[in-house]
């Protein structure tokens, strides 16, 4: 599968004048944001086409690192031939769908940390993914990694149990109204989403601000895509060019099976 633009035109696949055209319209939406910075990866599962932009930029994760964090969970678990108990699950929903930091900080804890997740995520394929010390919501990653994730989630063969990646895409495909901005956007009318999305005003960045948005959407084709940024000038602003940019890549995505 092309996750970084550089395999050869096929059935499904974006040959490189249309990669080329959709990579100027990624930046046309970046025109008129500032500081802002954004990579973008996505695939579709079923045609095997891919496309990513700004690969090399790295982003906190914010609250998406919640998805990674109850994949973590899982697998411990797992592992010692447990499931979740209920006020485990109790908070592992709360942390998904209403995106609750002190039930992310709970199980951040019973992970091990940073520690736990990194450990997770060298089961889970992720190779540019790095937990910190200072707080889950600081963990380091890139687009390209959380379609890694999001792939480790959305098929067999990896170390996650059918049934535990089926509770992660239930409690992603119940996120509050609220907060199912984002990828989201992407879906059309007809489209099933599955969802996780982060935000963060950085002091670090002078309180501009951190805009993150995974997730899968179905419609008779399966796409998984991420779309990471910073340096936004408000939530508002990060959480429109976010969306412009799932919308632009997805439409491009769907015509590779009109062509």
């Amino acid at each position: 599968m092309d996750l970084t633009g550089t395999s050869r035109t096929g059935p499904g696949r974006l040959d490189p004048l249309h990669r080329r055209r959709l990579t100027r319209a990624v930046e046309r939406a970046l025109r008129g944001t500032g500081r802002a910075r954004l990579s973008v990866s996505a695939c579709d599962l079923t045609t095997g086409a891919g496309y990513s932009y700004g690969t090399a930029r790295r982003f906190v994760t914010a609250s998406i690192v919640k998805v990674d964090i109850l994949a973590a969970l899982l697998l411990r678990l797992g592992r010692q031939g447990r499931s979740l108990d209920g006020p485990q699950r109790e908070q592992a929903a709360r942390m998904i769908i209403d995106s609750d930091n002190d039930a992310a900080s709970a199980l951040w804890a019973q992970i091990g940390g940073a520690a736990g997740l990194s450990e997770a995520n060298e089961a889970l394929g992720l190779r540019e993914t790095t937990a910190t010390g200072a707080g889950w919501g600081l963990t380091g990653t890139s687009a390209r990694d959380q379609i890694r994730l999001l792939r480790a989630l959305a098929g067999p063969g990896g170390p996650l149990a059918a049934s535990d990646r089926e509770l992660i895409w239930e409690f992603m495909g119940a996120v509050n109204a609220g907060q199912r901005w984002g990828v989201g956007a992407a879906a059309g009318s007809a489209g099933r989403v599955a969802l996780k999305n982060g935000w963060l005003p950085r002091s670090a960045d002078g309180g501009l601000w951190v805009i993150n948005s995974i997730g899968r959407i179905r419609d008779g084709h399966d796409y998984l895509i991420a779309v990471l940024s910073d340096r936004n000038a408000t939530k508002e602003a990060g959480i429109a060019l976010v969306e412009r940019v799932a919308v632009t890549v997805m439409d491009a995505l769907r015509q590779t099976t009109s062509r």
